[in-house]
């Protein structure tokens, strides 16, 4: 299989659109916004954007549910606002990969109203639907049109899920199989979709809900066989084209036919074990995520080891892992915490094997604002989608909207913000910076460079690993407690290249400052 040669070396930013910068005023980020701040995001060091939907629709699940897969939502602008944020996008040397929605659409979607009518038409099986509006399945919803059956839901309730088929098939009288013609229509309809956001300059896709589009498929062979039939597709046609999944399942994901995969939130993940557990739910939280870092030391390290090291393992060679600072799905990275807090998790992140991802305002420490009003379906998630702070005053910076009730959510305006921390060269967003251009620097850094760990001892504090190749080698070591802590270290070093604390090598040891890190080269 081909593999995108842009990949390995990228460190994508995440963006929002809705909540990114407004340049009309009705208090909604847009398209054109992104445009003109892709001289800040290449700045930073990014070298590609992950953006989340920004086609037509009616906003239940804020995009997720889309009524016209080839239409931007007039809120975010045009297809042609498109075409030109990823000309300007290119001209900076910035990939561009949108989101797919791949396994649902909206209820108000074309297809889906004709696929509710009684009468036989193109779009009846485009869908999943009972054959009696009394037959339940799981996830199932009745009482909508005039079909007699119920429709299968994929996530929300107005999100009905596209028919790629059955793999195995309990019941012939309206599951059907895979190669199903009408199943195969579906999965051509996708490839149109794929292939018409390329031709307006899309650099490749983030699949939202990756491994839900084949039902019934315990053992995921179907799903295997549907994308990797898509893989091979953009091989040939679009061979510099990234497929990235939401599975969090990267050795599942890399086997399908992806090149990267998100090892978050779906399962058991260490993502979710280092930054976001909650000790009442009895998960490992080396970095303790609702209480800052895990402050006494009392996590452990073995779950993180184990799971972490399985993944990759299984993609190394093949495909990457990705541990996100966050998205919008999840509490903030800085909620919490401290901003030294903060840059110790991303020496962390930005020194891991595999593709950083980083959510537009964490490089900048946004808040997470705690129980604000849901909006577009957020729920607790709407806290994490507030709109970006550019600088200290009205709107943040955000919009020159008057009225701040049309903004999309409220914004802080005396927060931490893009201006301010670009002047103080000790701020996160700088220090930020620094920790991507080292990685940029750096083959061993790189997605491809060896990892080993170095420490599994005392809980695995401190985190020690080592990145290298043959040429260059580093050592990183990551306390995220409260006391002071050390290593014993005697090799050789060339130097000592990051650091966010005044942390020393002398006397056969590391030894780290309450919450910081290191970085040596010693090759």
């Amino acid at each position: 299989m081909h593999f995108p040669t842009w990949i390995k070396d990228a460190v994508f930013y995440n963006i929002y659109p809705q909540s990114f910068y407004d340049t009309n005023a009705d208090g909604i980020g847009d398209l054109n916004g992104i445009t003109e701040k892709l001289d800040y995001i290449k700045d930073m060091g990014f070298t590609a954007l992950w953006l989340n939907p920004f086609y037509e629709s009616p906003f239940n699940d804020a995009g997720y549910d889309v009524t016209d897969f080839y239409k931007v939502a007039p809120r975010y602008g045009t297809n042609e606002d498109f075409k030109n944020l990823c000309d300007e996008a290119h001209k900076r040397g910035l990939k561009v990969c949108v989101d797919l929605v791949a396994g649902h659409t909206a209820m108000e979607c074309e297809w889906f109203r004709e696929s509710a009518k009684a009468e036989k038409n193109r779009y009846s099986n485009r869908y999943v639907w009972t054959n009696s509006w009394r037959k339940e399945y799981p996830d199932c919803i009745g009482g909508y049109g005039d079909r007699n059956g119920m429709y299968l839901k994929n996530f929300f309730y107005c999100q009905p899920a596209l028919n790629y088929g059955f793999y195995q098939v309990d019941d012939p009288t309206w599951q059907l199989p895979m190669d199903h013609p009408d199943c195969v229509d579906t999965k051509n309809e996708l490839l149109r979709v794929m292939r018409y956001w390329i031709s307006l300059g899309a650099d490749g896709y983030r699949v939202d809900m990756a491994s839900s589009l084949v039902k019934n498929d315990p053992d995921g062979i179907g799903i295997k066989m549907l994308w990797n039939e898509i893989r091979g597709i953009f091989d040939r046609e679009f061979p510099e084209c990234a497929l990235i999944a939401e599975w969090s399942y990267p050795s599942r994901a890399i086997a399908a036919g992806f090149h990267i995969d998100f090892l978050i939130h779906f399962n058991l993940s260490v993502y979710t074990m280092l930054f976001r557990a909650d000790r009442n739910r009895n998960l490992c939280a080396f970095f303790e995520g609702h209480t800052f870092f895990d402050k006494d030391g009392n996590g452990h390290i073995d779950p993180f080891v184990q799971e972490y090291l399985r993944e990759y393992e299984a993609v190394r060679g093949k495909g990457y892992i990705s541990m996100p600072t966050g998205n919008h799905d999840f509490p903030r990275i800085s909620y919490q915490r401290t901003p030294k807090e903060i840059e110790t998790v991303y020496a962390f992140l930005f020194t891991q094997p595999g593709v950083p991802f980083v959510y537009y305002g964490d490089e900048i420490g946004m808040e997470y604002m705690a129980d604000i009003p849901s909006k577009e379906g957020g729920f607790e998630r709407t806290g994490s989608r507030t709109p970006m702070q550019w600088k200290k005053g009205k709107n943040a910076g955000f919009s020159t909207c008057e009225d701040a009730t049309k903004l999309y959510l409220p914004v802080d305006e005396n927060g931490v913000n893009v201006e301010e921390q670009l002047q103080d060269e000790n701020s996160l967003l700088n220090r930020t910076k620094k920790l991507i251009a080292l990685r940029k620097s750096s083959k061993a850094l790189s997605a491809d460079g060896g990892f080993e760990l170095l420490n599994l001892k005392n809980g695995g504090y401190p985190f020690v690993y080592k990145r290298f190749t043959e040429d260059e080698e580093y050592v990183i070591a990551i306390n995220p407690t409260e006391r002071e802590d050390y290593f014993p270290f005697e090799q050789d070093y060339v130097a000592i290249v990051d650091s966010n604390d005044d942390n020393t090598v002398a006397d056969g040891k590391i030894l780290l400052q309450p919450a910081s890190y290191v970085i040596i080269r010693t090759k």
